[in-house]
C-alpha cells in the first residue's frame, strides 16, 4: 500500500507496487513538488513482528526503516483495513511518537469495506489507540485516490507544528491559565508548585516547567498541561516533551540594566535616606 501511494502522490511509477506485503526492501527516497512546495517521501519497508521477520535483507530493511523514521520531519503510517487495527500497528506508531515524530494515519483500502466492518475498525481505533486523539486519520484507497492529498496535507502541518516557536509569554499566559482552571493537586499535604515555562527544543516540541516537586506532578495532570499547550498553540499531529525542573526561575536574579535616569533616581533615593537615618 506504501508504494501505491507514493506513485499516486507523485503522479508516476516510482516504487514496485503489489497486492502483498513485503514488495519494498529498501527505503526509497522520492523527490517530487505540490503546489510549489518541496517534498522527499521516504517509501520504507513494511515492518512485521519479530517472530515473521525472515534473513538478513529484511533486517536490514527493517533498520533502514527505523533510520528513515528518525530522518523524517513527519510520518505517515498506512495501516491495512483488510487486517483491523493489529498489535504491531499499536506498536509501530507507539515507536513514531516515542522517537518523538510529527505523524498522521491513513487507513488504507477502505473502499474494501463494508458499513459493519468499517464500524469495528473505528471501534478498534478507539480501544487501542486512545493516546493518538492528537493526530489526524484518515480513511484511504491509495488506489483510487480517495483522501490521499488530505493525509499528506495532515503530514506537512503535523511537520510544521513540530517545528513551531513557542514565545515565553505566551507559554506563561497558558500555563497561568491552567493553574487557574485546575490547580495542581496537593503532594503529602504541599500543593505542586510551577513557576516559569520556556521552550527547551523542537521535533518534537519540548515545554520546559520549573517550580517545587516537580518530580512528584501526577501523569494524569501532565496530560492536562499538554493538552492546554497543544490547544493554545495548535500543535495537531505532534507529540510534545514536558521537561520538570525543581528550583528557581532561572531567569529571576537577571536584571535589567538601569537606563541613566533611573540610575540617578536610585542615587537620590540612597542619598536621601542616608540624610534622614
Amino acid at each position: 500500500g506504501k508504494s501505491t501511494l507514493v506513485n499516486r502522490l507523485v503522479g508516476e511509477e516510482r516504487g514496485l507496487a503489489a497486492d502483498h506485503a513485503g514488495t519494498t526492501r529498501d527505503s526509497i527516497y522520492v523527490p517530487f513538488v505540490i503546489d510549489g512546495k518541496p517534498y522527499v517521501l521516504v517509501d520504507t519497508a513494511g515492518i512485521r513482528r519479530r517472530a515473521k521477520v525472515q534473513g538478513t535483507i529484511e533486517k536490514f530493511s527493517i533498520v533502514k526503516a527505523l533510520q528513515a523514521i528518525d530522518d523524517a520531519d513527519s510520518v505517515i503510517v498506512l495501516l491495512d483495513a483488510r487486517d483491523g487495527i493489529t498489535d504491531q500497528d499499536v506498536s509501530l506508531i507507539g515507536l513514531v511518537i516515542e522517537r518523538g515524530r510529527a505523524l498522521a494515519i491513513g487507513v488504507n483500502k477502505w473502499d474494501g469495506l463494508r458499513g459493519y466492518d468499517r464500524g469495528i475498525i473505528h471501534s478498534e481505533m478507539e480501544r487501542k489507540l486512545p493516546f493518538l486523539d492528537f493526530a489526524d486519520i484518515h480513511y484511504t484507497s491509495a488506489l483510487h485516490g480517495s483522501d490521499i492529498r488530505k493525509l499528506l496535507d495532515s503530514a506537512t502541518k503535523a511537520g510544521e507544528a513540530a517545528i513551531k516557536d513557542l514565545p515565553t509569554r505566551e507559554l506563561n499566559d497558558v500555563l497561568s491559565k491552567a493553574l487557574d482552571a485546575h490547580p495542581t493537586p496537593l503532594v503529602r499535604g504541599r500543593r505542586v508548585k510551577l513557576t516559569y515555562a520556556h521552550q527547551g527544543g523542537k521535533r518534537p516540541p519540548i515545554i520546559v516547567l520549573h517550580g517545587n516537586q516537580t518530580d512528584r506532578l501526577p501523569q494524569s495532570y501532565r496530560r492536562y498541561l499538554i493538552k492546554a499547550f497543544r490547544k493554545a498553540f495548535r500543535l495537531k499531529g505532534t507529540p510534545i516533551r514536558l521537561q520538570l525542573k525543581t528550583g528557581d526561575n532561572p531567569f529571576a536574579g537577571i536584571r535589567n540594566k538601569l537606563t541613566t535616569r533611573q540610575t540617578r533616581k536610585r542615587d537620590r533615593m540612597k542619598s536621601f535616606t542616608k540624610k534622614n537615618k
